[in-house]
């Protein structure tokens, strides 16, 4: 079976110059706009950072950042509320590296436990951990990863995130996942990412992957 195709006209030199003037004109109009919205972004800081919503890779790109940040040197903490019954890959990767305080301090999903009181008790000493790290202003990165989620059920109280986020070294980075963010930690943050959920592969009863969920 053929495919028919119609070729695209071939431009004229003038033509294909004229077209070129205008691509560069658009780029040069372009890069005037970018450069002095960075020349506007003078202020040096550490930023809080959330990555929420129910689509995947919040945890992804949360560790991404990790990278980015040890290749530059710089000292990263984090804490996993959430995925303590099970090994990921990130913590398998991470968690040696020079320059990390790795913590997993959760007893698995909310559903698995299924006993209130043990994960307040396992959140809280969690946050605990978290709290000093974000003392610490050695530390130039804090990954809370799932702590929205710890939030959403009241484990943590929300004030206290927010009081330890506001009282952290000025330079320093925090980073907050899980779904569900609240209002309140939304309106703190400097950047907030939602990730939206268009499709997945669990859906169509595909199993979680070593070096994409796991």
């Amino acid at each position: 079976m053929s495919e028919s195709t119609t070729a695209a006209p071939e431009l004229t030199a003038a033509e294909q110059a004229a077209k070129d003037e205008r691509h560069q004109n658009r780029m040069q109009r372009k890069k005037e706009v970018v450069d002095a919205a960075i020349a506007r972004a003078d202020t040096v800081r550490g930023i809080v950072l959330v990555l929420t919503g129910n689509g995947k890779g919040k945890s992804s790109s949360a560790f991404g950042m990790v990278a980015r940040a040890l290749g530059h040197g710089q000292r990263v903490g984090v804490v996993q509320f959430i995925k303590g019954a099970f090994s990921t890959g990130e913590e398998a990767f991470f968690r040696d590296l020079p320059g990390v305080s790795y913590h997993v301090m959760g007893e698995g999903f909310t559903w698995e436990t299924q006993n209130r009181e043990r994960d307040v008790a396992a959140a809280m000493a969690a946050f605990d951990v978290a709290r000093g790290l974000m003392a610490d202003p050695a530390i130039h990165m804090v990954v809370l990863d799932e702590l929205n989620i710890a939030l959403k059920y009241g484990y943590i109280p929300l004030e206290a995130v927010i009081e330890a986020a506001k009282a952290r070294p000025a330079h320093q980075n925090l980073i907050i996942t899980g779904r569900r963010a609240p209002a309140e930690l939304i309106e703190l943050a400097d950047t907030v990412t939602e990730m939206g959920d268009v499709k997945h592969a669990f859906r169509a009863g595909i199993k979680a992957q070593h070096g994409i969920e796991l």
